[in-house]
């Protein structure tokens, strides 16, 4: 498929208006707040997995609403803490996985806690974790459920979940909660985007192909995908785009990136149909932080950069933890 979007130099200034609510601080705040009135009861319980390299424990918190979330920790074996850790968010549809899924961070000698995903898991990676809360009429898949009100929006409590999960590592004792990062890609980068909006004091995050930016833009341009769930409930329900869109704005990543202020790599693919790079560059360019760069891959799809790209941050987090334990500036962004 041939790049469709705008030409990379528009896309490096790409900043649409962005209609943010009033009250966004003041809803996720409150959301924060009500999910840490239930104590997080981190439960980390060693696994019998068939790794001499890696210690595996089956870790379960308390996410949005109390609701038992379930993970990976996976620790280098014959290591002592405490370590630097990257907390893991799954693309759209997949769940935590097994643990011989998500061995490169541990090879590089980082802790790895892999959140699982509530309600998703038969795609790509199985899950484990169900969503026990409803909703009313919405298309097959996650992006329409509840998406008339955002207090019941699905996103809600995914996101809540996922600040919960750097909690829940920074509470584990071979973990050091001043060098810990967040990583993703799709949904996983979207997520990872909404943390790093969320938790003032990650020392760096790792955002490919994200998903969730940008909806307005997502939904005019995006050709396949899980954006077209969302065009598809609302060729249905002609009534609801406004409603719809109100809902949207309390979760685009380009809000959440606006109040980020970690050090930063994203990676973008010109040819990508599922996130479109515009949506891409709007997140890029609205990230508040100056300690970002982003890596194009012209001809790539939603694939992205794949594993040039985890080269790329294995290469950039080692320096980007070692400044966050050194207490000075991060360096390496480009």
């Amino acid at each position: 498929m041939p790049q469709f979007d705008l030409p990379l130099e528009e896309l490096r200034r790409y900043r649409p208006d962005q209609s943010e609510p009033d009250d966004f601080d003041a809803f996720w705040a409150a959301t924060l707040a009500e999910a840490r009135t239930t104590a997080l009861d981190a439960r980390f319980t060693p696994f019998d997995a068939p790794l001499t390299g890696v210690e595996v424990l089956d870790a379960t918190f308390a996410g949005y609403g109390g609701h038992p979330v379930r993970g990976w920790l996976l620790l280098p074996a014959h290591t002592e803490g405490p370590l630097p850790a990257v907390v893991k968010y799954i693309g759209y549809n997949g769940g935590r996985g097994l643990p011989h899924e998500h061995l490169v961070w541990p090879a590089a000698g980082f802790a790895c806690f892999v959140m699982d995903s509530r309600g998703q898991g038969s795609g790509g990676s199985v899950g484990d974790t169900p969503d026990p809360v409803g909703g009313g009429p919405a298309y097959p898949g996650q992006m329409t459920r509840g998406i008339l009100d955002r207090d019941a929006y699905y996103y809600r409590r995914l996101f809540t979940d996922a600040v919960r999960a750097v909690e829940a590592v920074r509470s584990h004792p071979r973990v050091d909660p001043a060098r810990v990062a967040a990583a993703g890609g799709s949904q996983g980068g979207g997520i990872t985007l909404a943390v790093a909006g969320l938790v003032p004091d990650l020392a760096a995050v790792a955002v490919d192909v994200p998903f969730l930016c940008h909806y307005p833009r997502a939904l005019a341009v995006a050709a396949q995908g899980p954006y077209r769930e969302i065009a598809a409930y609302l060729s249905a329900h002609r009534d609801h785009t406004e409603a719809a869109f109100r809902t949207l704005a309390y979760f685009d990543g380009v809000h959440f990136a606006a109040r980020a202020t970690a050090p930063a790599l994203f990676s973008v693919a010109q040819e990508d149909q599922t996130c479109p790079p515009s949506t891409v560059f709007a997140a890029f360019n609205a990230y508040g932080a100056a300690a970002k760069s982003i890596e194009v891959y012209p001809f790539n799809g939603h694939e992205g950069g794949g594993p040039f790209q985890v080269l790329r941050q294995l290469q950039w987090l080692p320096q980007q933890l070692a400044a966050a334990a050194a207490g000075t500036e991060a360096v390496g962004a480009r």
